[in-house]
Order: C-alpha cells, then structure tokens, then sequence
C-alpha cells in the first residue's frame, strides 16, 4: 500500500522517474508473492479470476495454475463498459468468459468471487470443457490464498494503470499550456509525428504515427515508401509525405482542425510534429503554404547538443522563437515519446522494405529464376537466409529447379 501510494504521489507531481522505480518495485513483489502463493504441490489445473473496480476503471485479473504450479497471471483492463456502477463486475465478467475461453482450455477449477447471472454462459463452458466446471465463489484454504492473491493483484495493476494514465494525462496537459492550445478539450487533441529513414539513400520511408486521446493511437499509424527524389533528399522526402497526406485534406477544404469530427483522420491534426530543426520545419512549411494549411500547427523537434535526450530544441514555423523545455519538463517527454515512436515505426518499416528488395534482387539477377521459381524457392526454404544455407541437393528438390540450376544459384549466393 505504501508504495502504491508514493507511485501515485510522484505521478501526480510529474516525478516520472521516482513514480516507474515504484512501479518497477511494485511489480516485481507481486511477482514474487504470487509464485509463493500460487506453487501448491498439487496436480490441480485451476483458474482464479478477480475484478477490480475505481475511477471508473476495470481491471480484470487472471491467474493460471496448471498441475499445482503458477504459470502466470495477466491483467486486463476491458474498453466500452459505459457508465460503471454496481453491475459493472458481473458484465465484464461475462464479456470475458465468453471472448477468453471461446476455443480455448476450460480448467476443471474457476475461483471467483463473482458468478455470472447468465446460465448459458456456466453451460458454455461445461459443454466446452467436455465434463463439469466447478465455480467456487467462496474457497477454503490454499484456494483462499489464491484469490486473495489474485485480487491483490488485480488492485495492484489497477493502481499502476491510474497513476499511468495520469501521468500521461498530465503530459498531455502541459504539452497544451506550453504550445497555448485549448485545455478544455484535451481529450480531442491529435498530435501526427512524421520521420523520414534510409540507408544511404536506399529503400527511403516515411512515418507518421498518431498520438490522441493520451496514448498512440497504433491503428492509425502508416507509412508512405518515397520514391522520385535524389537519394538521401530528406527535405525532398518530407514534402512528398506532407503533400501526400495532407493534400486531400485541402482539396476538401478540412484545413482547420474540428473536434466534432467523427473521423479525426480526416482533419488537420492540432500538432504536426517533425523530427528535425529549421530545415525540416522550412520544408514543411513551403508545402503547408501552397496547400493553404495552418502553419501554426507546424512544430519541428530540433536534437541537442550530442543529441542527448532532454538537450531538444521546439522550432516553429511561424515565427515564434525556438523553445527550449529542459529535461524535466513533462512536455517535453510526451514529445520525446512521441517522436522516439515515429522513429521506431519507421526503422522497423524501412528494415522491412530494404531486406525484401535485397531479398528478391539477389535471386532475380540469377538466369534462369523467374517470379515462378522465386517464390518456390523463399517459401520452400523460409526466405533468402534458408536459401542461402541449403545445399545443391536441397535446391534441386524444388519444383522447376535442375541440377544445372540448382548448382547456379549455389555458386550465386556464396
């Protein structure tokens, strides 16, 4: 309780740093307490369910015991439950009864607190199960502890998701005072973050991912493959994707942003973030103008001195003088985090893009491999690295592909 305490303390008072080692340390002796609790000795195959409820939020916890040992337990915290009241438990108890073990193990064993109201749902998991499932809301001795421990746990994970959620909320509220934007309507607010990333040149790729509602919104996230430009041309590369993303927005005349919108994508986000200083901002800036869109909305994350973390600069393409937050601003870090993920997405799509060209290039140049053969080749063999290890024989036990063949791309691709 102590430290669930000064976790939600530190997040409150914007110390993130002091509120994760809480969290870290609060985690970690649940983990042990639950595997003390949880080893029986025993061949029991149990389930243990409890749910949690505050702040108008769920956190629904899970614990596995197969053959008398824990195998883990998982916290989930259910979306769309509307207005929480008292029946709220026995609902999403249901919701998750029914999506959870839907084609999945049915233990002999469910230890809950709670029983659903539905009998079809108890009957579903009997007939799932193939013999009787055996619910105990009020358990006796080693099974006692397991629920307590389990409903600990539950209010443990519940605890760290407030203080979490919070803590970014209290980000996102900083970031709307330090950039002067509207802080009644915080839970609209859409920040785009785009990155550009190569390698030499090569396989160039756009990212752009979404931060609304005090998270990534990862559904949203995409990314553009840039072509038509000299290698290596970031600004080039970034007026490509601006243009291409937000240039429907200004055919459609959507050039301000409307929290009304039902379909947030569909608007000028309130921030558009760019990884980069002056030039990328400059860039940026030249597309905003010819598309008639707000270049207010344009702020560009400038690294610091030895690209150390916290040293950032904001620069703003409208005139306003470059903004130096510090280190331990909380703006700052929302924007640190969202900018390490557009980078993130974009390394990983770029990676992706390079090894399939290197992939498909390096058998395409060898006479004799048409698409046919190529795509034999990649699935036989789980793509070009298994290709490259199996021997002539191997190669040749491929449809279309002859000794003569066989040996060819051998010789290729060592």
């Amino acid at each position: 309780a102590d430290l669930e305490r000064a976790m939600t303390e530190a997040a409150e008072d914007l110390r993130f740093e002091e509120a994760a080692v809480h969290r870290n340390r609060i985690t970690a002796l649940s983990r042990v307490l639950h595997q003390q609790s949880m080893d029986t000795g025993s061949d029991t195959d149990a389930d243990i369910i409890a749910v949690a409820v505050r702040g108008g939020k769920v956190c629904l916890n899970l614990a596995m015991v197969r053959g008398g040992r824990h195998l883990g337990d998982k916290a989930f915290f259910p979306t769309h439950v509307g207005e929480v009241d008292e029946s709220t438990p026995v609902s999403v108890l249901e919701a998750f009864l029914a999506q959870h073990y839907a084609g999945a193990f049915v233990p002999p064993i469910i230890v809950c607190a709670i029983e659903p109201q539905d009998p079809e749902v108890l009957s579903s998991l009997t007939e799932q199960a193939g013999k009787p499932v055996q619910w105990i809301r009020v358990p006796h001795e080693t099974r006692r502890r397991w629920l307590e421990q389990a409903q600990g746990n539950a209010e443990i994970a519940l605890t760290r998701a407030l203080a979490e959620e919070g803590s970014q909320q209290a980000r996102t509220r900083e970031l709307a005072r330090v950039l002067r934007l509207d802080e009644a309507r915080l839970e609209q607010l859409r920040i785009e973050c785009f990155d550009i990333s190569h390698t030499m040149g090569e396989a160039t790729q756009a990212s752009c991912v979404v931060f609304q509602g005090h998270q990534m919104a990862r559904g949203e996230y995409r990314r553009f493959n840039i072509a038509g430009i000299e290698p290596g041309d970031d600004y080039a590369a970034m007026r490509q994707v601006l243009t291409r993303r937000y240039g429907r927005l200004a055919v459609a005349g959507d050039a301000t942003p409307d929290p009304s919108d039902a379909m947030p994508e569909h608007r000028l986000p309130d921030i558009v973030l760019i990884d980069g200083g002056k030039g990328q901002v400059s860039a940026a800036r030249e597309v905003f103008e010819e598309l008639g869109l707000d270049i207010a909305a344009l702020v560009g994350v400038a690294k610091g001195e030895g690209r150390k973390v916290g040293l950032e600069t904001l620069v703003f393409a409208d005139g306003r003088e470059p903004l130096e937050l510090g280190r331990e601003s909380a703006a700052l870090m929302l924007i640190a985090q969202i900018r390490d993920e557009a980078h993130r997405f974009a390394i990983t799509g770029m990676r992706a893009r390079r090894a399939k060209a290197r992939r498909a290039s390096a058998l395409e140049d060898i006479e004799g491999i048409g698409a046919k053969r190529r795509q034999r080749l990649l699935a036989r063999f789980g793509g070009l690295r298994g290709v490259m290890a199996a021997s002539v024989e191997d190669l040749a036990s491929v449809e279309g592909i002859s000794r003569t063949l066989a040996e060819e791309i051998y010789r290729r691709l060592h």
